[in-house]
């Protein structure tokens, strides 16, 4: 009953405010979707939807001109004698007759290239006329599953909060904005979001803006993630073969040239299809282009295609983007997905120049009360009618929002899960109140995930307590855990705990409080994961680990002071204890011995690398992101990270309060990182640490500057430009000062994808360089080459790399193998 009311009051909205509308189709019966109608002359318009029905809202009356333009079709004109409103008015569109006799080779030169030519020469002209303007925008984006299992690696899904159905299929995620944007090239943006909606979230704000949608061929490359050459890039002969396929002439008997865009090269980061050019002018007319996944190095993503529609306006002879529309589809193991975005800009007002302070490092906004749009307002100011599989989604998910929000569902839910069965007390138990956002997890005795082994403890395993309480909307998170660590080599509990409360999600100002026993590495950063040690543990006899005993109390405390400013602060205790071997279990047997637990002296099993000592440290830290910007949302800032400028941290520490004062010392530290893509030539990396300890003759090895060296051959992390491949994990600690670098870069496939046969694999080269300074040491260097994306078919995420390492001469060399996710 209820849905039958909510389509009688749609069907009636539709009628109050539709002002002009109807169905366009081609001379077989078929709906046009997408079509580009707008009043002549103006940038008022909108498009049709996948069924071809079309609203426009205007209150003009009398005589309407009215232009209809679609990609090989004729574009019609209309003159509207419109006396009231709504107005009704249907339009079947003819396929346009494509002129082919004057695609001829004239002295053995193909027309297309000359009108790519001239288009490539005029695109700095025609992209100015655009390059400041104001708009109206609207977005929608709708995102479809289909064939999802019931459970994936034997977790259950469910029905995805009753987006899938029976076939376990359906839309996922539906949601519209509509904003008002001012838009300045290359990147400037000042966006207000008017209207905002997501189908089944009734306080929901979406996360489609303009920001990133603006796909711009008049620049060379067009950023998809990936950088993708224009088919009109100033070197776009080197990667693009053009044929004319057919003219034609629009409504203002312009000659349209239809330039089909084919890839030279099967693998590199382009474009297929079509590109229209408007003759004399050159600007461009249209764009209908295919991308294949695999080109965008993003193989769960199969195919996507992305349309532009523009119109002309004769009084300022602009033509101006005013649809766009993306369409993709996606799978992996057996799922398959499917989405559509749809872009409309409206109302054009375009500037000579904008007022000093009009862009800032605010991008976006939302208006007050932007979701809480009553559907009068949308039926109003959408200018793209919904589907009726759109419109029945809307009443599906804001129907089930009611129920399952309520909280006589949402505990019904709870108490399946909350139900207490003996044996969790051996496998775990987990106790949830949704309705209330708070959790309680209890990790049983028999947490295998969190099983290792290593020479000190042996086998050992983690159990523990958390708790977790949020505010959706203040962003407001505490959570309290407990750890309890049991070594069965050395039959040792150890038992810490942590309080982390996060105030808000605007500046992410939080404070934790952590203390208890702790068995640690001497590497604050861990640079051998318990997984690899384990490995290289039981079956080489490599126990590359090295650890210390702490007792330890902990508090911390930082926020965003102001944007692209985190500041934060530590106060640390720590009583300290070294440790030694207590098993020589292996999986394989030999008869090498283990390393002792002394990362100085791996032959010591008699002494230690430290006197048993407490001490304090306070440290104060910094990091500076330039040029960051934001968008500011009613429930939190999205932080936007500008790669023209360096990422700087700033580091202080003070070692205080020790049983020996020797142990005291100062440390000033500081990191810069750098990122940047370089045209279609891949992605340069840049990472440089340093710092300088004073006081610090005698201080315990714990608190010397470890790096992050690598032994086994092997990197889990994805940390390369954190990380050295061959270089031994203790042997250049430092007391003293020291210089970092760290430099990769990432082809991309630029390389690869042009040397024949090789370009099948798609791999990518990567080249690489890093170096460690220290007092009285020669500089340790090495040099890396190697290929990512290495795998098959979508599953790509193997890399291998070949190092030489270089200390006062040839060191040695290996093979690194990786991988990222």
């Amino acid at each position: 009953m209820n849905k039958i009311l909510f389509a009688l009051f749609f069907a009636f909205t539709t009628l109050s405010f539709s002002q002009i509308k109807g169905t366009i189709k081609d001379k077989d019966g078929n709906p046009l979707p997408f079509v580009n109608i707008y009043i002549e002359n103006t940038y008022i318009g909108t498009t049709s939807n996948e069924l071809g029905k079309y609203e426009l809202n205007t209150n003009e009356k009398g005589n309407v001109h009215l232009i209809f333009q679609y990609l090989g079709f004729k574009t019609q004109k209309h003159i509207l004698a419109i006396s009231q409103f709504p107005y009704e008015f249907d339009v079947i569109l003819m396929e346009e007759d494509f002129q082919l006799k004057e695609v001829v080779v004239t002295n053995g030169e193909n027309p297309a290239n000359e009108i790519i030519r001239n288009a490539i020469k005029s695109k700095k002209k025609n992209a100015a006329k655009t390059d400041k303007f104001e708009a109206d925008f609207y977005s929608r984006g709708v995102f479809k599953a289909k064939d999802i299992p019931k459970k994936f690696m034997g977790v259950e899904i469910g029905d995805l909060e009753g987006n899938l159905d029976s076939t376990r299929s359906g839309i996922i995620y539906q949601s519209e904005t509509v904003s008002k944007i001012k838009f300045q090239k290359p990147d400037n943006l000042k966006e207000e979001i008017i209207a905002s909606k997501i189908a089944g979230d009734d306080n929901g704000f979406s996360y489609n803006t303009a920001l990133n949608t603006n796909y711009d061929f008049y620049e060379n490359y067009v950023d998809f993630g990936i950088n993708m050459v224009s088919p009109i890039a100033d070197n776009a002969f080197n990667y693009y073969k053009y044929k004319l396929e057919s003219t034609f002439y629009d409504d203002k008997n312009q000659l349209i040239n239809k330039i089909q865009v084919t890839p030279k090269r099967d693998k590199e980061p382009v474009f297929e299809g079509y590109i229209y050019i408007v003759e004399d002018t050159w600007a461009i007319y249209g764009i209908d282009l295919d991308i294949k996944g695999y080109r965008m190095q993003q193989p769960i993503l199969e195919t996507m295609k992305l349309t532009q529609n523009f119109s002309y306006n004769s009084e300022n002879k602009i033509w101006a983007k005013n649809i766009q529309t993306l369409d993709f589809n996606a799978g992996i193991f057996g799922m398959k997905f499917a989405g559509k975005f749809t872009h409309v800009f409206t109302n054009y007002v375009f500037k000579d120049a904008f007022e000093k302070k009009t862009f800032g490092k605010e991008v976006v906004t939302f208006a007050e009360n932007a979701n809480k749009k009553e559907e009068t307002y949308w039926n109003e100011y959408r200018p793209v009618p919904l589907t009726d599989e759109e419109t029945t989604n809307y009443v599906k998910k804001d129907s089930i929002q009611t129920i399952r929000k309520s909280q006589v569902y949402l505990d019904s839910i709870d108490a399946k899960g909350n139900k207490f069965k003996f044996h969790k007390i051996i496998t775990g138990y987990s106790y949830k109140n949704t309705y209330k956002n708070w959790n309680f997890n209890y990790q049983g005795l028999t947490n295998i995930g969190s099983m290792s082994f290593n020479t000190v403890q042996g086998y050992n395993l983690n159990s523990g307590f958390s708790f977790r309480k949020w505010n959706e909307e203040t962003g407001k998170f505490t959570s309290i855990s407990s750890t309890f660590n049991y070594g069965f080599s050395e039959d040792r509990l150890r038992v810490n705990g942590r309080y982390y409360h996060r105030f808000n999600n605007r500046n992410n100002a939080y404070i934790s409080l952590s203390g208890g026993s702790a068995i640690s590495q001497f590497n604050p950063n861990e640079p051998i994961s318990n997984l690899v040690n384990s490995v290289a543990t039981l079956f080489f006899k490599n126990n590359y680990m090295k650890l210390y005993n702490k007792e330890f109390a902990e508090i911390n405390y930082g926020k965003e002071v102001t944007n692209g400013v985190f500041a934060s602060g530590k106060l640390l205790y720590e009583n300290r204890r070294a440790l030694f071997n207590n098993t020589d279990y292996t999986i394989i047997k030999n008869d090498d011995l283990y390393f002792s637990n002394d990362p100085l002296q791996p032959d010591n099993y008699t002494s230690v690398p430290f006197e048993k000592h407490h001490i304090m440290k306070a440290s104060l830290g910094t990091r500076i992101r330039f040029g960051q910007k934001y968008i500011s949302r009613p429930d939190g800032k999205i932080n936007i990270q500008n790669d023209d400028y360096p990422i700087l941290s700033l580091y202080y520490e003070k070692a205080f309060g020790a049983s020996n004062s020797n142990y005291h010392y100062d440390l000033i530290s500081g990191t810069v990182d750098y990122n940047k893509t370089i045209g279609n030539k891949g992605d340069f990396g840049l990472r440089i640490k340093t710092g300088k300890f004073f006081n610090a003759d005698n201080i315990s090895f714990v608190d010397y500057k470890h790096f992050n060296g690598n032994q086994t051959h092997i990197n889990l992390l994805n940390n390369s430009l954190n990380s050295f491949n061959l270089l031994p994990y203790y042997t250049h600690s430092t007391n003293d000062a020291y210089l970092e670098t760290h430099i990769e870069h990432n082809f991309k496939g630029y390389i690869m994808n042009k040397i024949p046969l090789l370009n099948k694999l798609q791999w990518n080269l990567i080249g690489g360089f890093h170096q460690l300074n220290i007092p009285n040491m020669k500089p340790y260097q090495e040099f890396t080459v190697g290929f990512d994306n290495i795998g098959f078919g979508k599953f790509r995420f193997l890399r291998v790399d070949y190092v030489r390492s270089y200390q006062n001469g040839f060191q040695g060399d290996g093979v690194m193998f990786g991988v990222k996710f």
